[in-house]
């Protein structure tokens, strides 16, 4: 087989790319073009609300550099999980950005979308003929909670790539897909090494990451019959065995195992070679394949209804007792709720979190010191829309609550105005299972349109 090349031109769209890199790439004549479009790093919201991540304008932005970029290099050009989110509306979406950059560029194109929204029936019948599994951690799923998730999505691995590689289209719009899928389904295709094309799939995956410049973006994969070799396309930015090999523990329970659509890929016994200062070589990766073929499926549904309000906390006594204050502000408040408002504490929730102050890792943090200041984050969630009502309420209590009773009301600092915020709907994850599938298709749409 002749080796192919993936130009990766970050790990995701919206991030940002160096230009004279992606340039390099294409010279260097890849064979196809795949970046991925989003994930579930920034939690829920995404896809629970069925909106991207990113705003439109950098993703038309760096989308007209890959598109002009796909033109000159007269290759495919992929992107998977289009939105973030990967929804079927977050694919038209992106094929109205095309559309539009097309029309800009004079570019006549064959787009493929793939389709990964799953119907709320569909997910019930599957369930009912033991077709669904969880992963851990997972919540005991059933009717109820199916119907209550605003959006479901299946991810896609290479073999619906590979059916939208095999339509001729120009560009392929992918909804949901795992990060890898989009980088290994050519060569996977062409005859290249299983094991090494998930492997370097995996590598490349958040483009320069692998690299000892990470903000530079751009990387060439060339898989072949025996493994695959990394390189920067950046001046800046070189290869290491260790930062390939390292790339294997970024968002991966097993430092050794993949698990994919269709199998799993295992790099216990692959050898990492420096080929010169800039580029890595990488063998040894072997392929499973499962008897059963499935795919992940992510499912977000409404949590409840938030607002906010922040305080800034500097007089040294409440700064170093700030937890008792919002432990004893807490129980105050639930009292003047029920007595003012008469709200239950079953119908919403009140958190404080102290920003400055263990707030990241909580009780698991070590490295414990007395700080100058604590701005405490109040979040009020509800079931229906009453958080914001409880937010006025709570308003002049958290400016003059008192750390004690014989001392005058404090005055502490809001830091804007008005102090509480509607943050609207907020989401949950609600499906972390597998879908076993007869096809890989199954679950899966393909739709061609020509601009």
């Amino acid at each position: 087989m002749i080796p192919i090349k993936v130009l990766v031109p970050s790990g995701v769209l919206g991030l940002g790319f160096d230009l004279e890199a992606l340039n390099n790439g294409v010279k260097n004549n890849p064979d196809i073009i795949s970046i991925d479009g989003g994930s579930t790093d920034s939690g829920p919201y995404s896809l629970g609300s069925g909106t991207s991540k990113y705003s439109r304008a950098a993703i038309k932005a760096e989308w007209k550099s890959l598109m002009i970029a796909r033109e000159k290099a007269n290759v495919p050009l992929v992107i998977g999980s289009c939105g973030t989110c990967g929804t079927n509306g977050m694919v038209d979406w992106m094929e109205n950005i095309t559309i539009e950059l097309a029309e800009e560029l004079n570019q006549n194109i064959k787009i493929a979308k793939l389709y990964c929204q799953q119907e709320q029936n569909f997910i019930k019948k599957n369930f009912h003929l033991s077709k669904i599994f969880p992963l851990n951690p997972a919540p005991m799923l059933n009717d109820y909670l199916i119907e209550e998730m605003t959006n479901i999505v299946a991810l896609a691995g290479a073999e619906q790539i590979q059916e939208c590689i095999n339509t001729g289209a120009e560009i392929i719009l992918a909804g949901r897909t795992t990060d890898t899928a989009i980088i290994s389904a050519l060569p996977l295709m062409k005859g290249a090494n299983p094991g090494s094309s998930w492997h370097g799939a995996k590598v490349a995956e958040c483009g320069a990451l692998c690299t000892t410049n990470p903000t530079s973006g751009v990387v060439m994969v060339e898989f072949d019959k025996t493994g695959f070799t990394v390189e920067p396309m950046s001046k800046n930015a070189s290869c290491t065995s260790e930062t390939v090999a390292a790339h294997m523990l970024y968002e991966n329970a097993d430092p050794y195992i993949l698990q994919e659509p269709g199998g799993y890929m295992d790099v216990t016994y692959s050898k990492y070679y420096n080929i010169d200062k800039k580029k890595v070589r990488v063998e040894g990766a072997k392929w499973h394949s499962s008897k059963q073929y499935s795919v992940k499926l992510e499912g977000a549904k409404i949590a409840g209804y938030q607002a906010s309000l922040l305080v800034l906390l500097r007089d040294k006594n409440y700064v170093e007792n700030v937890k008792k204050w919002t432990d004893k502000l807490s129980n105050f408040l639930k009292n003047e709720i029920n007595e003012r408002m008469g709200i239950d504490t079953s119908e919403y929730s009140i958190e404080f979190r102290h920003i400055g102050l263990n707030s990241t890792l909580g009780e698991l943090e070590k490295n414990i010191r007395s700080p100058v200041e604590v701005g405490v984050l109040c979040l009020i969630t509800s079931k229906n829309q009453i958080s914001t009502e409880i937010a006025k309420l709570i308003n002049p209590f958290l400016l003059h609550f008192p750390l004690s009773s014989n001392e005058e009301l404090p005055t502490f600092a809001f830091p804007y105005s008005p102090v509480h915020s509607d943050r609207g709907c907020v989401y949950e994850f609600a499906l972390n299972h597998i879908l076993e599938l007869d096809n890989p298709m199954d679950a899966f749409q393909i739709k061609i349109s020509e601009v």
